[in-house]
């Protein structure tokens, strides 16, 4: 598998150009990781990228026309001495107490004021500014113009103030000199500290082996030699790496063209960003990766959810108080009128629920007015299944991200758990649970039940008139036959028998019908509840996978060059 890392490329430039829009786009695409990424890693492993985009952005505001070249060095290797012979001036001071230089010098070759802007945000005072301009100079300092040179404290101070300016400093400039002496050059210090961190900053590294004098010329290749295989060690493969000795004018023609050549080509600072860029790149790899993370959770995973959370919603609750109240409500409409004002007295399940009962039947409306309900409380069993679904698909939606994202995916899944009783709770409120119409049969077998309900009545009634004439001596009536059977009496015991028959014959077709609601009733309470699912833990899990694939992207267009 190939990582963003080793796309970026390791090799050596030299005299390969960076294209400045080239690094602006690198530079935005940071800049971009850095907004995908906000609120979701930890600040402590975005330091690198923050700063290299507010340093990057204040280095190209600033002054393109000139060049920052630092001379770093241990004590006693020498650099102020450099510093002085290239600029043909002792502006640094140079003497056998160490540390000798305590604070950063500044040389500018051309007009100080336009390097002011530069030398402020690099933070080097205004007395320890020099401007190397002389009416003596005639066009002698032409190749040097542009070039602001610093000699920088020791960075092996006793000091440690020195030692924290160094470490600024060197985040700042466009080059860095680095002097070392021939006593001093295999030291570990400057090789494990500096050197080795400097390999991805090799096309702006200078390294020079000053107070070459002070060897036997036959030594000095020798020496070189040994301190390019530490280089190649280092990472540093390529540098150039000169022999300076500051008493000899000769000695220093090899520096001098370097920094001609630096200043006349403007890249240093291009360079030196494009560095910056493929180290904060190599730094940030671990926290994307490379692989491509699926879109979210499966659909076992999500069906999970969708469970655990009708459980903490009262799902089957709610859809057996369906089914009972459907039979309730069925049975009052269908059943022996006689009886039905006693049906009615009796509590609708649903009213026990704070759900539509009795009184909205007809109107759905009413229904989606419902605001809270007494569905009761998940139990804790619930509770812990609702958790175990939310950090199940946590788990799988972070299954294939490297180790800094799983955390964010989990506090994203989270992260709005404390709303869901409530989201919970006004979905099952507002949900038309398919009970409030009354269906066509209810109204057929009603109108059943009045007539034979009403020839029952009037075959008691007629009965009664007969008894009540002859009772009075008064003429009988005459009751037509049906049959053998006189017909008050038919109607009578007729309208009796097919009531309890039609009550008997519809009781299976309600407990069928119930089943059939209560079904009904829990799919659609089952999509209700996977819409907060979907509201409250999948889509806050899909913002923080479309994070991690818009800063796996940007990062892979900071890495290309």
């Amino acid at each position: 598998m190939t990582n963003i890392t080793g796309r970026v490329r390791e090799a050596f430039r030299g005299d390969q150009r960076v294209d400045a829009d080239a690094l602006i786009a690198r530079l935005d695409a940071v800049r971009r990781f850095l907004t995908a990424v906000d609120g979701l890693l930890p600040d402590a492993e975005l330091v690198p990228a923050h700063t290299l985009v507010e340093r990057a952005g204040t280095r190209l505001a600033l002054s393109r026309d000139h060049t920052v070249v630092a001379l770093a060095g241990a004590t006693g290797s020498g650099k102020s001495s450099l510093f002085n012979a290239l600029a043909q001036l002792e502006l640094s001071p140079v003497g056998v107490r160490r540390p000798t230089t305590g604070v950063t010098h500044a040389c500018v070759w051309g007009p100080l004021e336009g390097a002011n802007r530069l030398l402020d945000w690099i933070g080097v005072l205004p007395r320890h500014r020099f401007v190397r301009e002389s009416a003596l100079d005639a066009d002698d300092e032409t190749a040097l113009h542009g070039l602001i040179l610093l000699d920088l404290p020791d960075f092996d101070s006793v000091q440690r103030s020195h030692r924290l300016e160094v470490d600024r400093l060197l985040g700042l400039v466009d080059q860095v000199v680095w002097v070392v002496d021939p006593q001093k050059y295999a030291d570990r210090v400057i090789h494990d500290s500096y050197l080795r961190e400097f390999h991805r900053h090799r096309d702006v590294t200078v390294v020079v082996l000053n107070q070459a004098d002070r060897l036997p010329p036959a030594e000095v290749p020798r020496v070189l030699d040994d301190l390019r295989r530490l280089l190649d060690t280092d990472g540093l493969t390529g540098v150039p790496l000169l022999s300076t000795t500051a008493i000899d004018p000769a000695g220093m023609v090899g520096l001098r063209g370097a920094l001609e050549r630096t200043v006349a080509e403007r890249q240093a600072a291009l360079r030196r960003l494009a560095g910056d860029v493929d180290t904060v790149v190599a730094g940030l790899d671990e926290l994307v990766g490379s692989a491509r993370p699926a879109g979210g959770p499966d659909d076992s995973t999500v069906d999970g959810l969708n469970r655990a959370l009708a459980g903490a919603a009262g799902v089957p609750a709610v859809t057996e108080a369906v089914q009972q109240a459907y039979r309730h409500r069925a049975v009052a409409a269908t059943g022996w009128p006689l009886v039905r004002g006693w049906r009615r007295l009796r509590p609708d399940p649903l009213r026990r629920l704070h759900l539509p009962g009795p009184a909205d039947a007809g109107a759905d409306a009413a229904e989606s007015l419902v605001a809270a309900t007494s569905v009761p409380d998940p139990t804790a069993a619930q509770r812990s299944a609702l958790g175990l679904a939310i950090r199940a698909v946590a788990d799988r939606a972070a299954a294939d991200l490297p180790a800094a994202w799983p955390g964010a995916v989990t506090a994203a899944a989270r992260s709005r758990l404390g709303d869901l009783p409530d989201a919970l709770d006004r979905t099952i409120a507002g949900t038309d649970l398919g009970l409030g119409r009354r269906p066509l049969w209810w109204r057929v077998v009603g109108g059943l039940q009045w007539l034979v309900t009403l020839a029952a009545v009037v075959g008691l009634g007629w009965l009664v008139l007969g008894y009540a004439l002859r009772a009075l001596g008064l003429p009988a009536l005459d009751n037509p036959m049906v049959g053998q059977v006189p017909l008050p009496t038919l109607l009578l015991l007729g309208g009796l028998l097919a009531g309890l028959l039609l009550a008997a014959l519809t009781r299976p077709v309600v407990r069928w019908a119930a089943r059939r609601a209560r079904a009904r009733a829990e799919q659609r309470l089952t999509a209700k509840v996977a819409r907060v699912g979907e509201e409250y833990v999948l889509t806050p899990v899909r913002v923080v996978l479309g994070s991690y694939a818009q800063a796996r992207d940007a990062l892979r267009d900071a890495a290309r060059r």
